[in-house]
């Protein structure tokens, strides 16, 4: 499973080894990890889990695993940073606290979105979000990934954890030929030159509202949208359903469903080739390929109320539409209209949201320094 907190993890882990030594605790997911973890560039650890049957995740069991255990016993390290409050995160903060060493936790999710369909009964949705948040009340510090998620943990949650902002970024890199590009996702997907090309890149799961996407784009092509593609680039459980929803609405011309994309060249091309990134999700917290598409200068259309669109201003460096499919198929009717107030988002995309790693990842391993220092 390749996500957006598991490309921070590895982002941070692959920069980090610059600064210092650096050990990733994980799960083991399904099938052998031998040769992908050998080819790190920093060691990892990992834990035996459970498969969830229809799922795309597994559960880890640290508790029940001795050889992890020891091997964290053993590691030697001097400060845990957490990505998830769960079984390998408690685990983390349960060490830090033992062997009083300083614990940072980064906020990367809405929890109880996740919780809700799941636990309907009221009191087992507490008690579940009760047990997270005394995780990240446990740590020293947590980063919240934008403005809009610290105020969704300190109003809403509860954390009282010290709190502050730290943006996620990019290994991308904007392409050196746009044209060179846009050629290569033609060809590879049989994309008229002269379409317009409008993408996801994410989990192809219902949650991220991408079935909305499919009848926002319906709704805009009986509103007189033509000559589009829209790529639907990734993996997950709801393909089947995307795929029948895309021939329930007539858009089997337009859709494309590119699969797995996994590259760093083809995806920046892909970036390169879109006029949009349509990311209508409420589920995200700061999804990393918003800032993927603002490298390569492609402004990002999220609906309203959407937490993932904290670090945007809407109509300078991307779009925010009203709810409702049909003010989100005006919306792109209304972009397209535009050509020259488009190109002045696009521009102001790629110069206010396109953040580096490298940069990030400095500054975090200053940070650590000073939490040590301090200790």
């Amino acid at each position: 499973m390749v996500d957006g907190v598991i490309k921070v993890v590895d982002n941070y882990a692959r920069r980090l080894v610059n600064y210092c030594e650096v050990i990733v605790f994980c799960p083991a997911t399904r099938g052998s990890h031998k040769a992908e973890d050998a080819a790190l560039p920093y060691k990892v650890v990992r834990c035996r889990s459970l498969p969830l049957i229809h799922y795309d995740y597994d559960i880890p069991t640290p508790a029940l695993d001795p050889r992890f255990e020891a091997k964290l016993i053993k590691s030697g390290i001097d400060l845990v940073h957490i990505h998830s409050p769960f079984a390998v995160g408690l685990a983390g903060v349960l060490f830090a606290k033992i062997h009083k060493l300083p614990v940072v936790a980064t906020l990367h999710s809405q929890y109880k979105q996740d919780f809700q369909k799941p636990l309907k009964f009221k009191p087992a949705l507490e008690i579940a979000m009760d047990s997270i948040m005394r995780v990240f009340n446990a740590c020293d510090e947590c980063w919240a990934v934008n403005g809009g998620i610290k105020d969704l943990y300190v109003n809403e949650y509860g954390l009282t954890a010290p709190c502050k902002v730290r943006l996620n970024a990019t290994d991308h890199r904007p392409v050196a030929n746009p044209e060179e590009a846009a050629q290569k996702v033609n060809e590879a997907y049989g994309i008229p030159a002269d379409a317009t090309v409008f993408l996801f890149v994410g989990r192809i799961n219902f949650i991220k509202n991408i079935d909305f996407t499919v009848r926002a784009l319906a709704k805009a092509k009986s509103m007189g949208l033509k000559n589009f593609r829209m790529l639907f680039v990734g993996q997950g459980q709801d393909e089947d359903k995307l795929a029948a929803l895309v021939r329930e609405q007539g858009l089997e011309q337009e859709v494309v469903m590119c699969g797995l994309v996994s590259g760093r060249e083809m995806l920046e091309n892909l970036y390169s080739r879109a006029k949009l990134f349509l990311f209508p999700s409420l589920y995200d917290a700061n999804s990393l390929v918003q800032i993927e598409a603002a490298c390569q200068g492609t402004p990002t259309v999220f609906l309203e109320g959407a937490r993932t669109s904290a670090t945007v201003t809407a109509g300078v460096n991307g779009y925010i539409s009203a709810p409702g499919e049909d003010n989100y198929a005006r919306m792109i009717l209304d972009i397209m209209a535009d050509e020259p107030g488009y190109r002045r988002v696009s521009a102001a995309a790629r110069k206010d949201l396109y953040l580096n790693w490298d940069d990030v990842v400095r500054d975090v391993f200053t940070d650590y320094v000073s939490r040590l220092s301090s200790r």
